[in-house]
């Protein structure tokens, strides 16, 4: 994707506050209007790009790309009418079961959604159901935790998608399944703690069938000559809304036709502020 990047942004210390946030537990004041211009999206993605090649300049490994914005509620909050995406590493995994350090997040929050994983490339767009399906090899359960390095999640669609977008970590199930044998638009989801729920939803939520959200970011990134590859992990956006993390709490995801998998969390709580639950990013 071209970026077109106003005069006065400041990319350069917009990543700094970022990274800032990152390395310190400390969240940012907000990045609209002071570093980048309020609703320049584009401005966004330039700082999501330069902290990106920071990092994997720095070793980390790209496994894939998360999609946020795919519920039409937060959209409208957001006076925006398209998803977002940030990048997946390969350090941000969590294995299914185990437990998470408060201490490296600021202010997390929990969602479940379903992963795909592709077989082949999709390097061509723009990108159909078909094409996503056929390149999916399998599918996976996910919780993703999502985190803002912005003060008290005060953030607009620029300042998520400059902060990558608002990506923490991610934890998926371990039984791969057939995109085949699953109705994502039907597949119901629940997100229990201690045995209570605290989100439900349905694949219809993310963007009416959660191969849609696959679709347009596919063709996204092949329009941006970036594009989605063979082994990438995509998490395809929420299907209930998002958790704030209780610390010392668990949460279990039970997604139709996937599986169910889970997290806990550490006692300690995380140094950033929390917020009331929301709809998914």
């Amino acid at each position: 994707m071209t970026v077109d990047v106003d005069v006065d942004v400041d990319v350069e210390a917009a990543v700094a506050a970022l990274v800032g946030a990152y390395d310190t537990g400390v969240p940012c004041a907000p990045l609209r209007d002071r570093l980048l211009p309020a609703g320049d999206v584009e401005a966004g993605y330039a700082v999501q790009r330069a902290t990106v090649a920071g990092w994997t300049g720095a070793g980390r490994r790209r496994v894939g790309a998360k999609i946020g914005l795919t519920s039409p509620v937060v959209q409208a909050a957001f006076g925006v009418f398209q998803p977002d995406f940030g990048v997946l590493f390969a350090d941000m995994a969590v294995p299914d079961g185990d437990e998470v350090d408060l201490a490296g997040l600021i202010q997390p929050r929990v969602e479940a959604e379903v992963a795909f994983v592709l077989g082949v490339d999709l390097p061509h767009g723009p990108a159909t159901v078909v094409d996503v399906l056929r390149a999916t090899e399998f599918l996976l359960p996910a919780i993703e935790i999502v985190d803002s390095r912005i003060t008290g999640w005060d953030i607009s669609i620029v300042d998520t998608v400059a902060d990558n977008a608002s990506s923490g970590l991610f934890v998926l199930g371990d039984r791969p399944v057939s995109p085949a044998t699953v109705d994502l638009r039907e597949c119901g989801m629940v997100l229990e703690s201690a045995g209570e729920p605290v989100s439900v939803g349905a694949g219809a939520a993310c963007l009416g069938n959660p191969v849609h959200a696959v679709a347009w970011l596919a063709s996204t990134m092949a329009a941006a000559g970036d594009p989605l590859r063979a082994g990438d992990i995509v998490l395809s956006g929420a299907l209930g809304p998002m958790v704030p993390v209780t610390p010392g709490a668990a949460y279990e995801a039970r997604i139709g036709g996937l599986g169910s998998l889970r997290t806990r969390f550490s006692a300690k709580p995380g140094q950033g502020p929390s917020a009331e639950a929301g709809e998914g990013l």
